[in-house]
């Protein structure tokens, strides 16, 4: 029976969250202890990313700072910090005392410089501190700022049954034991033990006899994108990291590349919906309006390029009125074509899966392109024939259809690849960026054609 209530998926009521309110409201301290004993401290953290700061506060200087650091890493950053900004500086010593490095690392650096100095010197644990002051100086987008330094190593010259012992006591400080790194007298990394093939070896044999020299590693200046791929490649649970030259300095665990996945996913959606900066639907309006104005001015561009050419097709429209109501659909045609050939495209470039040559991928593209834009022209050919019972329009509308998307679809795919190469972020290339300048081009394309098939 207790195995189905552990199964069961946590759900935030609003019964709950009263109950968890009435016994802070009534300081009923033992009630509220034995009310959250019961839950997950994620499950927690959700509790109190929905009551106020002042709630919140009392929970967390309630409960132990075993539970609480890891309620802590799970809130919402915006709370997080609101939290900390209420947490003396011994206080929030004793919650990073209780997290591993990478974590505690995580958490000192969202605090202002000064705090960040007082924090470190409370720290009781010297060996603690200098790693989480090691793991500090390192970017935060790079290994070495998303390494812990908690891992199980033995070195070769140890016989298994002194390995044996010795991982015991390095096991304790380690949350997760995923692998087993083996190290020179030197420290650099040299391979990595099968714990199958430790348990079964004879007590005097030494490890350089059974351990695996095939490991994989990343460097300790390596970018997280590019740790993330070759664990997603290779399908790890944890990656040492060393530095250059190969001194093991400490391990990434899969927790933490989820993580850089998570926030990653959510600049590229944002960006592709044409909003720079890490924002939320929480920030203020002067930050949301940072964020979004410098695309939306692009569209406020691409839009006044769009009337200047139209204007200078006012023949055309005043010959062929038809023109200008099928305007807004070739636009939108071009935009969506070109959405979608970059999104491919900038899918592919993250997960490492766009290979061969950029003009193979534009011819592809192109074949593509052409294949679905002859079949919507035939449907829009038909449909103008029958409706306006002109076959030149409907020639000259289906025709220009044709090469916008064909344009579109190129342009969609050069211009990530191109921004790739550049190493800008191709992300880019999904929003606005792409919408208005295929909205642009293909309205010109569409009057050239029109205007060259109707003889205008």
């Amino acid at each position: 029976m207790e195995d189905e209530n552990e199964s069961i998926q946590f759900e935030l009521t609003d019964a709950l969250l009263q109950q968890v309110e009435g016994y802070v409201a009534s300081n009923d301290d033992k009630a509220l202890q034995n009310l959250l004993k019961e839950f997950h401290y994620a499950d927690i953290a959700e509790i109190l990313d929905e009551l106020n700061l002042e709630q919140a506060i009392y929970v967390i200087k309630l409960l132990d700072s075993e539970t609480t650091s890891d309620i802590l890493m799970e809130l919402d950053e915006d709370n997080r910090e609101k939290v900390l900004k209420n947490l003396t500086a011994k206080e929030i010593a004793e919650e990073v005392e209780e997290l591993d490095t990478d974590d505690a690392a995580d958490i000192i650096a969202e605090l202002p410089e000064e705090r960040q100095q007082e924090v470190i010197n409370r720290i009781e644990d010297e060996d603690h501190k200098a790693e989480i002051k090691e793991l500090l100086a390192y970017d935060e987008d790079t290994a070495g700022g998303l390494m812990a330094k908690e891992l199980v190593k033995v070195y070769e010259t140890w016989t298994v049954a002194g390995c044996l012992r010795r991982i015991r006591g390095q096991a304790k400080e380690v949350t997760r034991v995923h692998s087993i790194y083996v190290v020179n007298k030197e420290e650099k990394l040299i391979g990595r033990l099968s714990l199958k093939d430790l348990i079964v070896a004879k007590s005097e044999q030494k490890i350089a006899d059974i351990y695996i020299t095939s490991v994989d590693y990343v460097d300790v200046n390596e970018d997280v994108e590019e740790v993330a791929r070759v664990m997603a490649k290779y399908d790890l649970e944890a990656i040492p990291v060393v530095d250059e030259n190969k001194t093991l300095l400490g391990r990434i665990t899969i927790d933490d590349i989820v993580d850089v996945l998570k926030e990653e996913a959510d600049k590229d959606y944002q960006m592709a919906a044409g909003i720079t900066g890490d924002v939320d639907s929480d920030d203020s309006i002067l930050q949301l309006t940072r964020a979004r104005l410098p695309w939306l001015f692009l569209g406020l561009l691409g839009g006044i390029g769009a009337f200047i050419i139209m204007e200078g097709f006012q023949e055309a429209f005043s010959k062929y009125a038809v023109l200008f109501f099928f305007t807004p659909l070739i636009a939108a045609m071009a935009g969506n074509v070109g959405v979608q050939s970059s999104a491919i495209i900038v899918q592919g470039l993250a997960n490492d899966d766009v290979k061969g040559s950029v003009n193979s991928r534009l011819l592809k593209e192109m074949l593509l392109a052409a294949l679905n834009g002859l079949i919507l022209a035939i449907f829009l050919f038909l449909f103008v024939w029958l409706y306006n019972g002109e076959m030149d329009k409907a020639l000259a509308i289906s025709t220009s259809l044709v090469a916008v998307i064909i344009i579109a679809g190129l342009i969609g795919t050069f211009v990530p690849l191109f921004l790739d190469k550049r190493g800008i972020d191709p992300a880019i290339a999904t929003g606005p960026f792409i919408t208005t300048s295929n909205d642009i081009l293909g309205i010109l394309l569409y009057f050239w054609i029109a205007k060259m098939i109707l003889g205008i």
